[in-house]
């Protein structure tokens, strides 16, 4: 049992009685409530979004892939420029796809891990075809500057936006701008740890009708008409306008995500205030680094905590010690150089690289109280100060 665990769903008898809801309608798969579903994530979103719920995120992302028609048999040449710093399902859709990755690294060590415009603009070929980018732990990376760079140079723009609902950018004239509206096409994530969590679902985001003609039936296996529809009688059969995937949602995850949507901005400034608390509480402490503290470029949702720890702190030892006091911590995320279908596939980036060597992340979720975040600190800062040297070779 954790004294403070990692993360927790926030959930309440809204949500237990949207599922019942659901269950009590006698129709599981996609239907009136995904709808619904959609609709307030586009009205969420504004900027015209048009918004199609799916499986999860990494279904988002990969129909964001093919959508655009990038990889595939007729060219196994393209290139995607991805992040180096994020999970593992950017670099695992552009595989699939039939294209090849090619990371760009953060923009530094010490404060700001998203990716880095210049880095991006440096790996550009003839080949590159897009550029897809992450709002690490729900800070925007320059989303501005990189969406220059993609229209100077002619490439689509991909955002991840696994960590973001509810955060923002503010852009030069001082207006603000959700993420999630400025790629051409933008995939959330509503896994069973993210800010809105329904177990297994996301969104697919785009403000291009023609693109967003070819998601909906890339959503469906090309099908001109729904389940639903021919269940309703409003259809008898349906034509194959292309070929396409099952990445539908379902309703009792879209009955799910209309509810924590609605909680959201609550929970995401719950979220503020124990970061910020975090960042009193470890302010000063030896080996102890918190990145986007100075942060500017918009609101964040403070998706994750995350801290870099010194060179000489040995982190799995580290990790052991905090477990064994029943505070349970991760790492957001391992080098994607260091994963065996990638080593030897994808090029170095040192400044991520090293975050990747020694980050760590620290509970948060919008429950959590004030004295859990107390013991968290005071469990790190006593692991710290007995913490062996790290043995590893440095990166």
């Amino acid at each position: 049992m954790w004294r403070v665990q990692l993360h927790k769903i926030n959930y309440d008898e809204r949500e237990y009685n949207a599922v019942k809801e659901v269950l009590d309608s006698g129709w599981l798969a996609i239907s009136e409530k995904t709808q619904a579903f959609e609709s307030s994530f586009s009205q969420f979103l504004g900027n015209d979004s048009k918004c199609l719920a799916v499986s999860n995120g990494t279904a988002a992302l990969h129909m964001a892939l093919l959508a655009l028609g990038i990889g595939g048999k007729s060219s196994q040449t393209d290139e995607v420029i991805t992040p180096a710093l994020t999970f593992i399902a950017d670099q695992n859709t552009v595989e699939f796809a039939g294209a090849k990755n090619v990371l760009a690294d953060i923009t530094s060590i010490n404060d700001d891990w998203s990716i880095d415009p210049d880095d991006i603009e440096a790996k550009i070929t003839p080949n590159t075809k897009a550029v897809m980018i992450v709002h690490y732990a729900g800070y925007a990376c320059d989303i501005e500057r990189i969406s220059a760079i993609c229209k100077k140079h002619n490439l689509f723009l991909i955002e991840d936006c696994a960590h973001t609902p509810g955060a923002d950018y503010c852009l030069a004239d001082g207006t603000r701008q959700p993420l999630g509206t400025f790629g051409d096409i933008a995939a959330f994530s509503f896994f069973a740890n993210k800010n809105i969590a329904v177990g297994e679902g996301g969104m697919v985001v785009t403000r291009n009708t023609q693109l967003f003609e070819k998601l909906r039936l890339l959503r469906s296996h090309g099908m001109s008409a729904a389940s639903f529809d021919r269940y309703k009688g409003r259809a008898s059969s349906y034509d194959v306008a292309q070929p396409g995937l099952n990445y539908r949602i379902n309703e009792i995850s879209s009955a799910l995500g209309l509810v924590q949507l609605s909680k959201l901005d609550e929970a995401n400034e719950k979220r503020k205030k124990l970061v910020e608390y975090y960042c009193k509480r470890l302010d000063g402490v030896k080996d102890v680094l918190i990145p986007y503290k100075n942060f500017t470029r918009g609101k964040s949702n403070y998706h994750i905590m995350p801290i870099l720890l010194s060179e000489k702190i040995d982190r799995a030892a580290l990790m052991e010690s905090m477990k064994n006091a029943g505070v349970q911590t991760s790492i957001h995320y391992p080098a994607i150089q260091n994963f065996s279908a990638y080593k030897n596939k994808v090029n170095s980036t040192p400044r991520a690289e090293y975050v990747c060597a020694h980050q760590l992340t620290l509970p948060l979720y919008p429950q959590m109280t004030i004295e859990e975040v107390d013991i968290v600190c005071d469990v790190l800062i006593g692991a710290l100060a007995n913490a062996p040297a790290d043995a590893a070779p440095k990166g």
